[in-house]
């Protein structure tokens, strides 16, 4: 017999097939062939192929006889009209599997381009949970960055250009078939994105373990994910050719993405894609910014859910009161952005007084606010833009 107890030991526990190690793009060409491809689609971006590492993924395709359709008209933050064109490309080119080689925004629009090319339609039709009921084309990933998670996640994160606002879409579909995380490829990011992407996944690490979706499986991975990033993240700014500590931050993105992807999130998120929306900002930067203010929201009304997590970034939480613990932890948080460089406040990111009704607004219709473990409204939103301002 089923018991309410028994029921809340439930799991779920969806990944891609992951390839991980240095030198692991060279496994793409027969990734691609497995996912089925004959003619790939390749989205990618300027940076990454001035990197070269571009190049050397059209080599891998074309060792295994696949000459890819490249599309790399993606800008950080993918728009819907980028999406939009990206589809028309890819039904232009006759391609099938869709590959994406680049950071979260490279991947999202690789996904956007996936779910038109199954659905059809516009983008922003699918905005919310569930909404992408037709089977996708096979996606194939190799993430440029230690951060988005997008790489393991049932999320596409996509940029309303009319609203000036962030959709989400969530659909188990979005999975990608198959995940290469080769730490090679983290070597040439900017300063200012290996900051931000390592502060993006140390907040999913954060809110997926405190989501109200967690459950044990998503719980060891986020804290395994937190440990890596607060104990990595630094020395890769300081020492970016560092083998070792690319290779943890990798490890750490990953396992924080697998965490995120199955809990989902929660208000941080909720609240900096609206940011992102509006000015076009750095998610990972906002994360950054709003994160501690958002641990002490929640540690108001529970903060026992952030005494694990505090004791996997090497605080002392023995015998101490959870609310001491977790305020330290929000602390310990916003020491690591002011090391990496990110701004205290959104302020200096152009976020003014004048904007926060409207995001405030907008972050109420965002589906990572279900899972936060604490209620909010449009005025405790309100307060918490103030006070990250």
């Amino acid at each position: 017999m089923k018991t309410a107890a028994g029921a809340q030991q439930l799991a779920k526990f969806h990944t891609p097939e992951v390839v991980f190690g240095p030198g692991a793009l060279a496994e793409l060409g027969h990734c691609a062939l497995r996912a089925g491809a004959r003619r790939p689609f390749l989205v990618t971006d300027p940076g990454i192929i001035e990197s070269g590492w571009v190049a050397e993924a059209t080599r891998h395709l074309q060792e295994v006889g696949l000459q890819p359709a490249p599309w790399s008209a993606i800008t950080p933050n993918p728009k819907d009209h980028e999406i939009t064109a990206a589809y028309e490309q890819y039904q232009a080119t006759g391609s099938d599997v869709v590959i994406a080689v680049g950071g979260g925004s490279c991947i999202d629009a690789a996904k956007g381009v996936a779910i038109l090319a199954g659905n059809g339609g516009a983008i922003l039709d699918y905005a919310g949970v569930d909404r992408v009921v037709r089977p996708i084309p096979p996606l194939v990933v190799a993430p440029s960055t230690s951060g988005t998670g997008a790489d393991v996640s049932q999320f596409a994160i996509v940029t309303d250009t009319a609203r000036h606002t962030k959709i989400t879409i969530i659909s188990r579909t979005l999975v990608p078939d198959i995940s290469i995380v080769d730490p090679r490829l983290l070597i040439t990011m900017p300063d200012e994105l290996n900051a931000a992407t390592g502060l993006d996944a140390l907040t999913h690490a954060i809110e997926s373990f405190v989501s109200r979706a967690h459950n044990r499986l998503t719980d060891h991975h986020a804290l395994r994910a937190a440990h890596l990033i607060t104990n990595n993240l630094r020395q890769t700014m300081a020492r970016p050719r560092l083998a070792e500590p690319r290779i943890a931050m990798a490890h750490g993105a990953l396992e924080a993405g697998m965490a995120f992807t199955n809990a989902i999130l929660g208000i941080t998120h909720a609240m900096s894609h609206q940011v992102g929306g509006l000015l076009d900002a750095p998610h990972g930067v906002l994360n950054g910014v709003l994160l501690p203010h958002c641990i002490r929201f929640n540690a108001a009304t529970d903060p026992t859910p952030y005494v694990p997590l505090a004791a996997a970034v090497g605080i002392d939480t023995s015998g101490r009161p959870a609310s001491d613990v977790a305020e330290e932890l929000a602390e310990r948080v916003r020491r690591l952005a002011d090391d990496v460089g990110v701004p205290s406040g959104l302020a200096a990111l152009g976020v003014t007084a004048a904007d926060i009704p409207i995001m405030a607004r907008t972050t109420l219709d965002d589906a990572c606010l279900a899972t936060n473990p604490r209620d909010a409204d449009a005025v405790d939103i309100e307060a918490l833009f103030r006070r990250a301002l």
